[in-house]
């Protein structure tokens, strides 16, 4: 299937859907397991499909802000955000509603719960069709890489899951940047495809997660997105027995060689990381070496990503 799927087509998906199957489909981020978020057996079978910790909160999409509102408790600083940046990769963490229909299980018992409106018109389409809320986390199993087109979910979750909707290669290519506007000071839990610069140009300065006890946002598990070979991160070096993950000119002497980006643009390097790290990760390599990344824009965002694969690995 393509992102332009027929009527047919989509609707068999919104059924499997509100029977409380779970379907895959595609982001501008990355690829979502989608469940619906209001049937507790559905957002269960999630957990259970990606090996997924219960105590890591799943994203819930929505079409648009309508949808939203009855879910959460949205003040000005989430409507300023929402008429910036929705649709796209920018989740909202409110405090739940008093008539919020989502599983307590998707907010992993907390009293908040995690918002995105995708920017994808497959993703946009399904929403629509399905008419409800779907908890969508990262289509592959828990701690994996994610995924960025339909092969990486089929390889992650065949026969678990009812089926996969095929819109191509995910534009973005990272996850959604995670603001927690829960308490009276905005907090950023997860750097992602909208860079924090541009946040803190709507709200002002944005609080780190310096300590928010259990997480109150997916991606926030201290180890998470892990290839299995070991990982040296800002190298300005590298083994032979190494495989080399570059970004601009790339170093010599490394057994193999993916590169983020050759010109080093940050967008496509984004957009490459997660089937770059799929590629490298090879049982022909014995590690992998990461060239630096700036800390900047989505470079935030990448960091992040490789510092949380590289956790606990020999350096």
């Amino acid at each position: 299937m393509t992102e332009r799927l027929s009527a047919a087509q989509l609707d068999r998906a919104a059924s499997l859907l509100r029977d409380g199957a779970l379907v895959a489909f595609p982001t501008e981020t990355v690829y979502g397991l989608g469940g619906d978020a209001t049937n507790d057996r559905a957002v269960a079978a999630i957990f259970a499909a990606k090996g997924r910790p219960n105590f890591n909160p799943l994203i819930v999409h929505v079409a648009e802000i309508g949808a939203a509102e009855p879910l959460a408790e949205f003040d000005d600083r989430a409507r300023d955000l929402v008429r910036r940046f929705w649709p796209g990769p920018l989740t909202l963490v409110l405090k739940r509603s008093v008539a919020c229909s989502i599983s307590r299980l998707a907010s992993a018992g907390l009293d908040t719960v995690a918002l995105r409106a995708p920017a994808h018109p497959l993703a946009q389409a399904l929403l629509r069709t399905v008419g409800r809320p779907l908890a969508a986390p990262s289509a592959n199993r828990s701690g994996h890489v994610s995924p960025t087109t339909s092969d990486h979910v089929l390889d992650e979750l065949s026969g678990r899951i009812a089926a996969i909707l095929d819109g191509g290669p995910c534009r973005v290519g990272i996850e959604s940047t995670v603001v927690d506007l829960s308490q009276k000071q905005a907090t950023l839990l997860r750097p992602g495809g909208v860079p924090r610069e541009q946040l803190e140009s709507v709200l002002g300065r944005l609080a780190d997660t310096a300590d928010v006890g259990a997480p109150r946002s997916p991606g926030m598990l201290e180890r998470h997105y892990a290839p299995a070979r070991p990982m040296r991160l800002n190298v300005s070096s590298v083994a032979s027995d190494e495989v080399l993950l570059a970004f601009g000119p790339p170093l010599s002497g490394a057994s193999a060689t993916v590169n983020l980006s050759s010109t080093g643009d940050l967008t496509e390097a984004a957009a490459n990381l997660f089937a770059a790290l799929r590629q490298i990760d090879q049982p022909r390599f014995t590690a992998i070496a990461v060239m630096p990344i700036p800390e900047t824009g989505l470079g935030a965002a990448i960091n992040d990503r490789l510092r949380r694969a590289a956790r606990g690995r020999a350096n």
